[in-house]
């Protein structure tokens, strides 16, 4: 059993949970643990108490409790990658190099575990070492039922150099989403702060955000600001409309509290568009009826990034997902109709 000790996470080290961090130092300490260890205070990240959850990056401390050794319990074998999901997460791969995994994800895997997700993008990551020792890291995330292009990491220095270019805004995000009504203007921003909203009862009230005016910011406790650019590509009479959506910000649930606030709720969206209202083309109500209404249409089309290494500027366009591409035929909306980038032409 090991004393009490104090760690700094190191400059190389990159911004991620506090528990993927402890997990990779101390293997023999299960998740279970370490989030027990943060209910009574015993972990700490700069004298302060924290949850399993927590974002940590280099110069912060860690106080880390006494500790059972290695050796006194043998590391619980993982749980073994099915060769199903190891062909899945393989033919997600959009592009990799020596540094790089770009992946269009699934709609419906989570990026990461959390304490009713056993099966994500994370846990699946050792199917995309592809000859090296160590999985990939993840430098940013997706919903759960959001599809589209995820960048992971093959190294700590390109994570590190990838997590930093995300925080300070480096990076062009564009989203494809399908919403009730058709805005207007046409193309515009919103600029609704978000608060979580309180409670966290069994249906998960805690995790919504609930969008603040930008005149109240200020007198909200816990509000940040937001913003979020759209553009309307295309519509169907005054139904539904195909938009281009470009977080500015990157807030959790942005993008679907934000088309919610501006009257017209990305469809499949049960959280923030209400799916059991119908849309009676009025803007409201992410119900459109059959197949279409089920899942959540949204979708991280195209990633525009600088490559940490060889410092070229490169593109990645994401395929629509199966669901929300029969959408697209349904409705007669093609890709090649519309600009890759709408956002820069309007500029």
């Amino acid at each position: 059993m090991s004393g009490v000790q104090s760690v700094q996470i190191g400059p190389d080290e990159a911004e991620q949970r506090l528990d993927r961090w402890f997990r990779r130092r101390f293997p023999q300490v299960s998740q279970g643990q370490i989030e027990k260890m943060c209910r009574k205070g015993e972990i700490r990240v700069d004298g302060g108490r924290v949850k399993a959850a927590s974002r940590v990056g280099p110069g912060q401390t860690v106080r880390i409790p006494p500790l059972p050794d290695a050796r006194e319990r043998p590391r619980a074998q993982a749980p073994r990658i099915s060769d199903a999901d190891a062909e899945m997460i393989q033919k997600a791969v959009l592009f990799r190099d020596d540094h790089l995994i770009v992946l269009n994800k699934p709609a419906g895997l989570p990026t990461q575990g959390g304490s009713k997700q056993t099966r994500h993008v994370d846990g699946l990551s050792e199917a995309l070492r592809f000859g090296r020792d160590q999985n990939p890291r993840l430098v940013h995330r997706l919903d759960k039922d959001t599809s589209g292009v995820l960048l992971l990491a093959r190294t700590q220095a390109v994570a590190s150099a990838l997590t930093a270019a995300f925080r300070h805004r480096e990076t062009r995000k564009i989203y494809w989403a399908a919403v009730a009504g058709v805005p207007a203007p046409r193309m515009g921003s919103v600029k609704y702060g978000l608060v979580k909203a309180p409670g966290h009862g069994p249906k998960g009230e805690g995790e919504k955000m609930l969008c603040i005016h930008p005149d109240d910011l200020a007198a909200t406790p816990g509000a940040k600001r937001a913003q979020t650019d759209y553009a309307v590509l295309a519509s169907l009479a005054k139904r539904a409309a195909w938009v281009a959506l470009e977080p500015v910000t990157g807030r959790t649930h942005q993008l679907r509290a934000h088309m919610s606030e501006l009257g017209h709720p990305i469809i499949g969206d049960g959280k923030y568009g209400g799916s059991g209202q119908e849309n009676l083309g009025d803007g409201w109500g992410a119900m459109l009826g059959g197949e279409i209404s089920r899942k959540l249409h949204l979708h991280a089309r195209l990633l525009r990034i600088e490559h940490p290494v060889t410092l070229a500027q490169m593109t990645f366009v994401a395929p629509l997902p199966d669901h929300m591409a029969r959408t697209w035929q349904t409705f007669d909306w093609h890709a090649s109709d519309v600009p890759a980038d709408p956002f820069s032409e309007a500029a």
